[in-house]
């Protein structure tokens, strides 16, 4: 059970409130004075202390401006975080919000010292946050977020002195369509890809090309009725055409030109994980290791992040570390 550091805070300080009202209750009725004011004083100073350390490990909102609008993010900074650390930028879904979304993430990032920003999407023509990546009802919608992520990885690698070459970006269902369409077109600002139960849309398929080999990995479940796996060509759901999830990342394999399949099976928590690694691609860079295209196929799996059956975000960082230069 996930519990926000929000709500954390504000029972240390409901606690440490209480022990303080008792101490000056019983400084009253026992009348003792200088012992149990100190104790008090030093009670509300270790509880501020505690509150301030849980806050300084929260992401912080921050705002930028682009397009003529003040976009939202929050950045998430571990301490002792090195310079020319990593950034892993995560995008979330249709409707969702980025405050508080996927906080298993900061987990790996403090563990592992690569710095994580959460952007919020715009609003689109039903008042709903989206990131804009082409489906049918967005036609009309203006907001360029494919600028808007690349002026935002630019941002933070300048203010915060983050690795240009070792930034990554990853997320979940309409943040994995935003994922497949950066990697057409800016697999020189991003080193890797994570689609998360993310789709590739059949306008973007037959309009662009992949520039380079690309490292790309997709969690989706077989059982996903929003982003089918099997595919929508004719546009039932409303999301536009798009691919089967198997061709989809077939394609990305291809165009790296991958030699081989290897196929495992993880450890069973829920679901069964069917690991598929397509190896021995080109490498994205002079001398950089060869680009791996993975899909991990969740037996059953619904529309989710995958958390019940792996662990999806140890396994995203796994697969962007081997392309850290």
């Amino acid at each position: 059970m996930r519990i926000k550091l929000k709500k954390l805070n504000l029972s240390i300080l409901l606690i440490a409130l209480f022990v303080i009202f008792a101490k000056f209750r019983n400084m009253v009725m026992m009348r003792i004075c200088s012992k149990s004011l100190l104790s008090a004083v030093l009670t509300l100073v270790c509880a501020l202390f505690f509150i301030g350390t849980a806050q300084a490990q929260q992401a912080q909102r921050h705002t930028i401006k682009h397009g003529g609008m003040e976009r939202e993010y929050w950045l998430y900074l571990p301490e002792n975080l090195k310079p020319d650390a990593p950034l892993v930028i995560l995008l979330h879904g249709y409707k969702a919000k980025a405050d508080g979304y996927r906080p298993e993430m900061m987990t790996v990032a403090k563990e592992n010292g690569f710095a994580l920003c959460y952007p919020q999407g715009a609003l689109d023509g039903r008042g709903k946050t989206c990131w804009n990546v082409g489906y049918p009802f967005q036609e009309d919608l203006k907001t360029d977020d494919v600028d808007f992520l690349c002026t935002l990885a630019r941002h933070l690698q300048k203010k915060h002195d983050l690795s240009r070459e070792n930034t990554f970006l990853t997320g979940m269902s309409n943040g994995g369509e935003m994922c497949y369409l950066m990697a057409y077109l800016k697999p020189d600002v991003f080193a890797a890809f994570a689609p998360i139960a993310g789709l590739s849309m059949e306008w973007s398929y037959k309009k662009y090309e992949a520039m380079k080999p690309v490292p790309l990995m997709e969690v989706h479940g077989t059982a996903d009725k929003t982003s089918k796996w099997e595919g929508d060509p004719f546009n039932e759901g409303g999301w536009g055409s798009y691919l089967a999830v198997p061709q989809a990342v077939a394609y990305w394999a291809a165009k790296a030109r991958c030699t081989h399949e290897e196929t495992t099976e993880l450890p069973l928590v829920r679901n069964k994980v069917i690991l598929h690694k397509y190896k021995g691609g080109e490498p994205a860079w002079k001398g950089g290791p060869a680009t791996e295209v993975r899909l991990y196929e969740v037996v059953g799996g619904k529309h989710t992040w995958a958390l019940n059956d792996m662990d999806t975000c140890q396994e995203i960082w796994n697969f962007f570390s081997i392309y850290l230069r």
